[in-house]
């Protein structure tokens, strides 16, 4: 790899490290959604839930006071029971991601650059995968304040849904970088093909 390459690599590479992260961030935690009914009075309880991709956690809040910001039963961060989601689609995002990650690693190596590509594309499917399980999320949230058959008519994100947009954004960049990066030089001049064109020196 070339070293004007490498360093292009290198300063992707920090992008994807933080895509992974608030990814993994947002797979793992169950804040995507904070689900509430409406509180008409005061000295009353509710049911509140939050959920993410693994589960639905519930609670039941005694309100002694109005929520000033209007949330009703207000957040919460309790074990519960299990919800049927977006969690497949994530599993394909976190091994696109894995599969990725390992050919970024291998392409540091001697005429390994062509790996660049695969990794690029890798990171691209990872960010389309999740942001695929943030669309079917949000429908089924609406799917569950419309319901009849649910308590909930008040929600909002929360902090893990949040992690899951910008996962998508930096490892769709990043993903887009990488292949840029692994596209072969342009031609100097008009007339001069790529094949024609000097290679730039090794280290």
């Amino acid at each position: 790899m070339f070293e004007e390459q490498a360093t292009k690599v290198k300063i992707t590479s920090v992008v994807i490290v933080v895509g992974m992260a608030t990814m993994l961030a947002a797979v793992v935690t169950d804040h995507w959604a904070v689900l509430s009914p409406r509180v008409e009075k005061l000295n009353a309880t509710c049911e509140a839930a939050h959920f993410g991709l693994w589960r639905l956690c519930k609670k039941i809040i005694f309100i002694v006071e109005e929520d000033p910001q209007g949330k009703g039963c207000g957040p919460i961060s309790l074990p519960g029971e299990y919800n049927i989601s977006a969690a497949a689609i994530a599993i394909f995002s976190l091994i696109f991601m894995i599969l990725g990650t390992i050919c970024v690693i291998f392409s540091f190596g001697k005429g390994r650059d062509y790996l660049l590509r695969p990794a690029g594309m890798f990171f691209a499917f990872a960010g389309l995968c999740i942001i695929i399980s943030v669309e079917v999320m949000r429908q089924s949230v609406k799917r569950m304040i419309d319901s009849d058959e649910t308590i909930w008519i008040e929600y909002y994100y929360s902090w893990s849904f949040t992690c899951a947009c910008a996962s998508f954004t930096l490892l769709i960049l990043s993903g887009g970088a990488l292949l840029l990066i692994s596209m072969p030089n342009m031609p100097r001049n008009p007339w001069e093909t790529c094949m024609d064109a000097e290679p730039d020196t090794l280290d």
